[in-house]
């Protein structure tokens, strides 16, 4: 099992969640608001620090735990569907989920997701 998680801009979130929901046996999705600042420091002023206040730049975080087996068609979704050729389209990481439970039924691994 893995998770992906997803930073994106939010204007192409619903794009996004569209992708995904085209695909065969998609589990679900969680998504989150979310600041930062990247490599680029949120170059052309939008990132300014001072004593008082510090602007970040909003994203969108996605996540996704799946099976092994479509972790390559849930990257490919995200990727061109979030592609706008600008600074700051966004990252993709993968990491392994060792465990999941389902609390309710008790499930474990694969079927809990």
């Amino acid at each position: 099992m893995k998770e992906i998680k997803t930073f994106i801009q939010p204007h192409v979130l619903g794009r996004v969640i569209q992708a995904l929901h085209a695909l065969p046996h998609f589990p679900g999705v969680t998504i989150i608001d979310a600041v930062g600042q990247g490599r680029g420091r949120g170059a052309g002023g939008a990132f300014r620090v001072t004593e008082e206040e510090i602007f970040f730049h909003k994203k969108k975080l996605i996540e996704v735990v799946c099976a092994d087996d479509l972790v390559s068609p849930i990257i490919e979704a995200i990727r061109s569907s979030a592609h706008t050729g600008h600074a700051g389209d966004g990252l993709i990481f993968v990491t392994e989920i060792t465990q999941a439970v389902r609390i309710r039924t008790g499930e474990q691994a694969d079927s809990a997701v």
